[in-house]
């Protein structure tokens, strides 16, 4: 039995998934290849589309905002020693909440009703998770299986109220009425322009200052709270935190409680930020790309921004890439992300060996 791979936190965060990247983009040039497109210029205009312009970029981290928060409600569980695959329906139970407050309340000024639909949200989503947590800390029941179990849930339940009961009475659309302003979170440029700053109009909102302030917040949680420390305790050996009188079921509920809270932030730069209204399937998967990113990001904040941002630049730069070059789909983009998950997924150890023979000094190998 090979022994462990001891890296420094910030070896295993930042370099082994940038070797994981690259590695992966080198073995997604050779499919781009194979399909008879020169990969120099695929890169090239994936780059430029997502980066390149103002409003490219304003784009590229409006995806990765999304990103940001599904990948930390995966995250904060992950610690606890559970995988909350549930981010798509706790993301469509919080943007319920959102809608339920803003259009219940529309006489109350922005500065209240902006932050009454984000604590909606948040409280919504929390609750959606808080269930599986509690049937996995006192029934046993499966958190993979529950939470699956739950987005189908919430996908049925939100068709529902949507058709019979909260949609605008005089669309056909299963839809909420449009939100009121007050609740509109504001564009970035918008907001930079207030100030004599011009930068590219893009549907970049504020909202990315709330994704990266949860990430600065669920670092304090993690690594610098004695409530983080249980939940890692918890989540590395059970056994061990009841010996040390941590409540392992407790801390189970209260890392799903998070974890679905988290998750509502998607639900606000989706719906309080661009669709405005409670529409069907506004999550578009983002739940489950927030797997990925968790995974790619090693569970670390600072790795999930930066794998948020790769997927941000996916994204937007896979729908300039399949208009400039047809034969390369969405569906080729989507190809590409798999093997980056492959890579930063399967093949971890592989990249994990490799830095750590990187980093050893030769006189201790030779020791």
């Amino acid at each position: 039995m090979s022994a462990p791979i001891d890296l420094p936190r910030w070896a295993d965060t930042v370099v082994v998934p940038a070797i994981s990247v690259i590695a992966a983009f080198l073995v997604a040039g050779l499919v781009v290849l194979g399909i008879g497109e020169n990969p120099l210029t695929a890169t090239r205009l994936l780059i430029q589309g997502s980066l390149g312009s103002g409003e490219g970029l304003g784009f590229t981290l409006f995806y990765a905002t999304d990103f940001i928060f599904a990948g930390l409600a995966v995250a904060v569980a992950f610690h606890a020693g559970l995988f909350n695959i549930g981010g798509e329906g706790q993301a469509t139970l919080a943007g319920l909440g959102a809608a339920l407050v803003v259009l219940n309340l529309p006489f109350l000024p922005g500065f209240l009703l902006l932050p009454l639909g984000i604590l909606g949200a948040a409280a919504f989503g929390a609750f959606w998770a808080a269930i599986p947590g509690y049937l996995q800390a006192k029934r046993g029941s499966h958190i993979v299986i529950t939470t699956i179990m739950f987005n189908w849930l919430a996908s049925v339940l939100i068709v529902y109220l949507l058709v019979n009961v909260l949609r605008e009475p005089t669309s056909m659309n299963p839809e909420t009425p449009t939100f009121p302003e007050a609740s509109h979170i504001p564009f970035v440029h918008e907001v930079f322009a207030r100030f004599g700053v011009e930068i590219a109009p893009s549907q970049l909102y504020l909202t990315l200052l709330l994704a990266l302030a949860a990430s600065f917040a669920v670092w304090l949680l993690i690594y610098r709270s004695r409530l983080g420390y249980a939940i890692r305790v918890v989540g590395s050996n059970p056994t061990a935190a009841v010996y040390a009188g941590i409540s392992p079921s407790r801390i189970i509920v209260i890392a799903m409680v998070l974890s679905g809270a988290l998750a509502g932030g998607l639900a606000v730069n989706e719906l309080m930020g661009y669709q405005h209204r409670l529409l069907l399937e506004f999550t578009s998967g983002y739940g489950f790309v927030g797997i990925a990113v968790a995974l790619m990001g090693r569970a670390h904040p600072v790795g999930i921004v930066l794998a948020s941002l790769l997927f941000g630049i996916l994204y937007q730069g896979g729908a300039e890439l399949a208009f400039e070059q047809p034969a390369i789909t969405r569906d080729m983009v989507v190809v590409i992300g798999g093997i980056i998950i492959l890579f930063a997924g399967a093949l971890d150890g592989l990249f994990r060996r490799l830095v750590a023979r990187l980093m050893t000094r030769p006189e201790a190998v030779r020791a």
